[in-house]
């Protein structure tokens, strides 16, 4: 490969930040996410995910379910450029009962943003899923939103951050007032004020902003608010400490910023913090050896399947996280996991359901490929190395259906929608070893009503879906005894012969063993002690054999 060519991809690669934003539900992230296109430049007009009746929906919320209820329940991909720099944006679900989605987007971003309703503090599931970025070592940038509502005391909520999750909070703006009597925020790097004026089509760089942290026209301006202000910044910046880079690119500390997204208030700091301080693309660890990103040949991990962004098209696309190297349009490609070879030219770039296609993309971005079963979630692709990334979580589903087809003209279309949905991840779907009745495996009762939505709207079939007596899943392997080459494949095949009536196989067609109580579960492992029971299936990390036929 020529030198130029190397020394492009070097500098693409150091353009590039890929971050998720995460929160619980209602905190204001996918608000906050259309606020970032806005002042990004990459849309003029910004959408409100609460107008359900109106014609203008949050961009990144382009599902008609999620129209509907104003929530956010699949993650949605946006690339933008700013100062420079090609910023990958997912927005993810907020619902808990979507956490696998985020889960899985969280294996394919460098940084998190995360965000904080200002009156609620860190809720439940802002724990959970910044437990996922500890265990990985994510950065993670914090914004509190809502200050122009009645909410905690900035310093509780300082401190409780740093309680709760476990991380040093350096505050980068601290805020002037709160609710009716917010009047801004102190940016304290550049030692200015920028005014708080409500408005939310207010463009970037509209603002008033007062020079210096001790402008006596801001007692006269602002009154006690300021005062007050004056006092808690003096105290955290004694008490606060210093921000380094490392300790936050190791997830150690978090700098925190304030503001209010749905008027347009504190996102430019928010933008700037992303670009300055969010780390390039990484190494990336593959069960065979570390990739890095600037390696000539291009490999790239499917995290996300979609079944019908375009539902007149009925397609799906596979979201793939390019991990190394430079991807070109037609290039020659192979699926690590079946061998099989791909040539894709009609990859696209995303900004929520609008796409285009590309010609190249690098490491760091996020990239569509149209996709009629050949990948799968977890799939490594690569120019022909026998690659595989790990990491990709599937979690034992809590909660069980069975689901039949209302119309028995319209079974065709249950399985294939079924299918899709299954192979994108939105719900795990079991086909029962013996019976017909297919099932369907959620972590919340949320999911069981998007699919229903789903296969009604998107595949024309009504279906009926009915509790399973089902409480307990896990998956089943079984290794070979030492010197016994193939002796675990016996056993494993006796295994679901003898529980032929609760062995079901998943969309990638590893077996499962479905149990009604978790006593039950005590006493299988204890009757067969060569087998695996599983609650967590990784793509790559735990390997299955492919359906055994007889």
């Amino acid at each position: 490969m020529s030198e130029p060519i190397a020394s492009r991809i070097e500098t693409e690669v150091r353009r590039r930040r890929t971050f998720a934003i995460i929160s619980h539900p209602d905190a204001g992230k996918t608000t906050l996410t259309e606020k970032l296109l806005l002042f990004s430049g990459a849309i003029q007009i910004a959408g409100s995910v609460k107008a359900r009746k109106a014609t203008r929906h949050a961009t990144s919320d382009w599902m008609e379910i999620e129209k509907q209820r104003g929530i956010s329940v699949a993650s949605s991909v946006m690339q933008m450029e700013y100062r420079d720099c090609v910023i990958n944006l997912l927005d993810t679900p907020g619902h808990q009962d979507f956490s696998e989605d985020t889960y899985r987007v969280l294996t394919a971003v460098d940084a998190a943003l995360m965000v904080i309703d200002a009156a609620n503090g860190v809720e439940p599931q802002t724990r959970r899923l910044l437990q996922v970025c500890r265990a990985r070592n994510t950065p993670i940038l914090t914004f509190v939103n809502k200050m122009d509502r009645e909410v905690k005391d900035p310093l509780a909520l300082m401190d409780e951050i740093e309680q709760e999750l476990g991380m040093t909070v350096v505050p980068f703006t601290w805020p002037v007032g709160m609710g009716k009597q917010f009047h801004g925020v102190m940016d304290l790097r550049q030692q200015r004020m920028r005014v708080f004026a409500p408005g939310e089509d207010r463009a970037a760089g509209t603002e008033e902003v007062l020079e210096g942290l001790d402008n006596p026209a801001y007692a006269e301006r602002f009154g006690m608010q300021y005062d007050n202000a004056a006092g808690e910044i003096e105290l955290v910046r004694e008490a606060a400490p210093e921000f380094v880079h490392d300790e936050f690119l190791s997830g150690k500390q978090t700098p925190m910023f304030f503001g209010s997204a749905v008027n347009n208030f504190g996102v430019q700091e928010v933008l700037d913090a992303l670009v300055e301080l969010a780390p390039a693309p990484d190494v990336r660890e593959a069960m065979q050896r570390t990739v890095k990103p600037e390696e000539p040949k291009f490999t790239g991990v499917v995290f996300k399947i979609q079944a019908n962004m375009d539902p007149a098209h009925r397609d799906r696309i596979a979201f793939v996280r390019v991990a190394s190297g430079r991807f070109e349009r037609g290039m020659n490609l192979k699926v690590v996991r079946s061998g099989k070879s791909l040539r894709p030219n009609s990859v696209v770039t995303f900004m929520s359901q609008k796409r285009e296609l590309l010609d190249e993309a690098f490491a760091g971005d996020i990239i569509g490929i149209p996709n009629h079963g050949v990948l799968q979630l977890g799939d490594t692709i690569t120019e022909g190395e026998a690659l595989q990334y790990t990491g990709l979580p599937f979690f034992a589903p809590e909660m069980f259906r069975s689901v039949e087809v209302a119309d028995p003209l319209r079974t065709k279309q249950l399985r294939e929608g079924l299918r899709q949905l299954g192979e994108e991840g939105a719900i795990q779907v079991f086909r029962p070893e013996a019976g017909s009745v297919l099932l369907l495996g959620a972590v919340g009762q949320l999911q069981f009503e998007v699919v229903a939505h789903r296969l009604e709207h998107e595949y024309g079939c009504k279906a009926r879906v009915a509790p399973a007596r089902y409480n307990v899943a896990r998956w089943v392997t079984c290794d070979d005894a030492e010197g016994q080459p193939g002796s675990g494949e016996k056993e494993l095949r006796r295994f679901i012969d003898h529980n032929a009536h609760r062995v079901a196989w998943d969309a990638v067609n590893a077996p499962t063993v479905l149990l009604e109580y978790a006593g039950e579960l005590r006493a299988m492992q204890e009757n067969w002690p060569r087998i695996k029971f599983h609650a967590l299936r990784e793509h790559a990390g735990l390997v299955f054999q492919q359906r055994m036929e007889g």
